[in-house]
């Protein structure tokens, strides 16, 4: 697997993580809005991989 990959699952698992964590735990940490920002970046990440930018 690409390192870019591995850079997207992760992003996206932190997103998952700030998006659902209050119902998961109480005890995780308010994310606030940098974590919507790490999703925007994913998705960047997906459609240049897709058009072969990167």
């Amino acid at each position: 697997m690409s390192l870019l990959w591995i850079i997207i699952i992760v992003l996206v698992v932190l997103w998952l993580l700030g998006f659902l964590g209050r119902n998961i735990s109480p005890r995780l940490p308010r994310t606030g809005g940098w974590i919507h920002t790490l999703i925007v970046i994913a998705v960047i990440l997906v459609i240049l991989n897709l058009l072969g930018v990167v």
